[in-house]
């Protein structure tokens, strides 16, 4: 990445001045990510990956649009600056935005909290997810942001699109699993919102010295669809084993701990949108397993073709496509 490029390039576009330096964070699998300090200040930039990418992956433009028009809504997102989609700048299309100070919690057992602390986290994450799925489109301009129709059924083909694209191995449960989500699928029952399609704990900056979130981050695979998928993505990640790959609750005294139960953390979700509850959640679940299957599919993919961010953890990442398969099938039998 030509620095001197770049500099000339953002001080055309902002009132941010240079000279800047630049510094690759270790996240950012899917989008590589950078710490940009000059003397105006502190800033991120995320930007697309080099080399072959799917068609539609890595939207650096969409993730800047949504958080722009979140700027004055009861979410909390980053203030961006700038987007650039000329490759020419730096090789390919990124946006520039604030860097905020704060907390991001990678370990959900959140191991240096109280248990009342942890409780207060929990719950100010459902709030931003509740506040999220209440933004009003028309009025933030993000009522074409994503189609209308059936989002599941909708998502399910794209997603299963994504998985035989990057496909390196017969897998007997994802083909199983595809089948089982394509006869199980609820009818549309009309809800639309936005949806922010990663929402989990470490996509979140949590204030230094309160419960309180401060910014929801990477947005790349939001649209408009179906609230419940967020809620079962991030009831997905509790069903991994804890520590730093697995990044779950499995096997965890939720109880003694003071996190949540999968039921306690529905019932306030539901309580937070004034719903009385969800129906066939365990096929949004299954659902929510088959996704990520195929978006680690993805990475896998990527770092057999050289094209991986992080090399290694590409193919760490990829080796718990079989594992996310397998739990998604358990999940759709319930």
């Amino acid at each position: 990445m030509n620095l001197d490029t770049l500099t000339r390039w953002i001080e055309a576009q902002t009132d941010l001045r240079g000279p800047f330096e630049a510094e690759k964070f270790a996240s950012g699998q899917s989008n590589p990510t950078y710490k940009l300090t000059s003397p105006s200040g502190t800033y991120v930039l995320r930007r697309k990956p080099e080399g072959a990418l799917l068609k539609s992956a890595h939207a650096v433009d969409r993730e800047f649009r949504v958080q722009k028009a979140l700027a004055d809504t009861g979410v909390p997102v980053v203030r961006m600056h700038t987007l650039c989609e000329d490759d020419a700048v730096i090789g390919t299309a990124f946006y520039v935005m604030d860097h905020v100070e704060g907390r991001i919690f990678f370990d959900p057992g959140l191991p240096d909290a109280t248990p009342d602390e942890r409780g207060a986290i929990y719950d100010a994450m459902l709030q931003v997810l509740a506040a999220i799925h209440s933004v009003d489109l028309d009025q933030t301009g993000l009522g074409d942001y994503g189609p209308e129709g059936h989002y599941l059924a909708r998502q399910l083909g794209r997603w299963t699109k994504q998985y035989r694209a990057s496909e390196t191995e017969p897998l007997p449960d994802m083909d199983a699993l595809i089948a089982g989500l394509e006869a199980a699928l609820p009818e549309d029952d009309g809800q639309r919102t936005l949806v922010h399609g990663d929402y989990r704990i470490d996509n979140l900056i949590f204030a230094p010295d309160a419960p309180r979130v401060s910014a929801v981050l990477d947005w790349e695979l939001s649209t408009t669809g179906h609230p419940y998928a967020d809620l079962a993505a991030l009831v997905m990640q509790w069903q991994l084993p804890p520590g730093k790959v697995g990044r779950g609750l499995a096997g965890l005294d939720r109880a003694r701990l003071g996190l949540p139960t999968d039921a306690d953390a529905i019932a306030r979700y539901c309580a937070l949108r004034g719903i009385d509850g969800i129906a066939d959640f365990n096929v949004y679940l299954a659902f929510a397993f088959f996704r990520m299957a195929a978006i680690l599919q993805g990475v896998k993919k990527r770092g057999l073709d050289g094209n991986a961010s992080n090399p290694e953890q590409a193919a760490l990442y990829g080796s718990f496509v079989p594992v996310f398969a397998e739990k998604g099938r358990a999940a759709l039998n319930g």
